[in-house]
């Protein structure tokens, strides 16, 4: 019986010496990939921003199989170019202003790039040093860059982790929550823990605490308005955590959110960690898109209060400039998270993490392995610095107050909600429409802004998404794309114009 070695299967040049790793060859085909990216970004406004292929289009267009031989990357790119671009979506459009952005950078790629090409797995310290150490400064930087209190950062009794997602984030913190509330009620008191949040708050959340097994009985959707910015009321916070109280439950946790997704809506983070602290709960500050923002200290307002809070996260991938995946979570007492999440199998033993001077990340997270973000952050904080990253988060509030001026200064749009950030949330108001009796004011104007939207994105220009809240259908404009500038914001609001003079004339 031959060995795997002594079987030589045909190639395509590369013969016997086959090396996945060559080098030179990484060096030829890497250049390669550069300039195709490069151009890519030079030509990204030809491509319709949302993608106009139907579903099941591309198994139409590549084999059944994968190739028996080795392709060059030259076809594959061309089929990269003619295939996969149709069908994408082009989140780093200028004229993407759809759910909240994903800002891409050259630092952001860089990091990525370095982080990929080390491809380390740091779990544990002493499996990559570097990765470790990096991850604890870089987090500690944005925490001061943040004003977060010191004892959110290791440079206090704190410290924070680079997640994947704020659905990781969440997900270990109401792990944790619900380990440290056993462990003074009992474990057989599990089905006795409560949840709560606004309604506007992501699904995240309910996810995260089926998860962790709470019962969905016990998850509390709590009611805002709009008369209150869609905020979360701390009287209704009361009033359900008493009532679940008297009922015999256990307040366990709180999301408070900094710019809901729907919305961008701002929980009052001051008198609702007041009502949590007499009930003893975990409160986390859901901050995913709008906590970049706060490193200007215009902005550090809406995290007021956060000093209250036992966890705080943002996701660096939304709308500071570094690219999917990494979620900056900070917790106060880090032992609650690795009380909940660490296993020491003996294989993962070693005198460093005996030794209780180090930090082993994976206690700190879902997965064991995990990837080296720290570098890509750690990029863009070098590379930007604080100003500029300021200066330009603020051009993008800049764009959305002129964006929210233009729909304000047209009668027959209204501003739905406050704006806080750089998204404006807009309709066409019932009374532009012409009146129908069949149907009342609002069913009337949640058809047509629906249709609105539909028709704008079926065009290619743009690319907006909806949210309905308070039975109220709205447009969500979001500005954040790296490569927005006022010229696609007027483009914008051109064809917001132009398709409901058409849909108009057309009634």
């Amino acid at each position: 019986m031959g060995s795997l070695a002594s079987f030589n299967e045909p190639g395509n040049g590369f013969g016997n010496s086959f090396n996945p790793l060559d080098p030179e060859e990484f060096r030829r085909q890497g250049h390669m990939v550069v300039d195709f990216l490069a151009d890519y970004y030079k030509n990204i406004e030809e491509y319709p921003v949302l993608s106009q292929v139907e579903p099941g289009y591309l198994a139409k267009r590549l084999p059944t199989a994968a190739p028996y031989v080795a392709e060059p990357v030259e076809a594959i790119l061309r089929d990269v170019q003619q295939h996969i671009i149709p069908g994408i979506t082009h989140w780093q459009s200028p004229n993407y202003f759809a759910y909240f952005p994903s800002s891409g950078s050259v630092a952001g790629f860089l990091g990525e790039m370095l982080s990929t090409g080390f491809n380390v797995v740091g779990f544990n310290w002493i499996s990559s040093p570097a990765a470790t150490e990096l991850e604890s400064i870089v987090v500690d930087w944005l925490g001061q860059m943040l004003d977060l209190p010191r004892d959110f950062l290791f440079s206090g009794n704190g410290g924070g982790v680079l997640q994947g997602t704020t659905c990781e984030a969440i997900l270990c913190t109401v792990t944790a929550a619900r380990d440290r509330m056993l462990l003074k009620v009992g474990r057989e008191n599990i089905g006795k823990l409560v949840v709560y949040a606004s309604d506007q708050t992501h699904s995240a959340l309910a996810k995260a605490a089926k998860i962790a097994g709470i019962d969905p009985k016990n998850f509390r959707a709590i009611k805002t308005k709009r008369s209150a910015a869609f905020g979360l009321s701390p009287e209704s916070l009361r009033h359900a955590i008493s009532t679940d109280v008297k009922a015999g439950l256990i307040p366990l946790y709180l999301c408070a959110t900094i710019g809901t997704t729907s919305t961008t809506a701002v929980d009052p983070l001051i008198p609702l960690c007041d009502v949590a602290k007499e009930y003893g709960m975990w409160v986390h500050v859901d901050a995913a898109y709008a906590g970049s923002a706060c490193i200007c200290p215009e902005f550090r307002h809406f995290i007021d209060g956060v000093e209250g809070a036992d966890s705080f996260s943002l996701n660096a991938h939304k709308w500071f400039f570094t690219t999917l995946d990494c979620c900056c979570m900070w917790v106060k007492d880090p032992s609650s998270l690795i009380k909940s999440l660490s296993t020491n199998p003996e294989y993962l033993r070693n005198k460093a993490s005996d030794s209780n001077q180090v930090v082993d990340y994976k206690d700190w997270q879902l997965t064991l392995s995990r990837r080296f973000r720290a570098m890509k952050l750690w990029l863009v904080l070098r590379s930007y610095g604080v100003a500029n990253l300021r200066n330009f988060l603020r051009s993008h509030v800049k764009m959305a107050k002129r964006f929210e001026e233009l729909v304000t200064n047209d009668g027959r749009f209204e501003v739905v909600v406050p704006r806080y950030f750089a998204m404006v949330c807009f309709r066409v108001s019932p009374s532009a429409l012409p009146f129908r009796g069949d149907v009342d004011d609002e069913t009337r104007a949640n058809e047509f802004n629906r249709k609105l939207l539909e028709t704008m994105n079926a065009a290619g220009r743009i690319y907006v998404t909806h949210a309905q809240v308070d039975e109220i259908y709205m447009i969500r404009f979001a500005i954040g794309a790296s490569l927005t500038e006022d010229k696609h914001v007027l483009m914008a609001w051109k064809v917001v114009q132009e398709t409901v003079d058409a849909m108009l004339d057309a009634l």
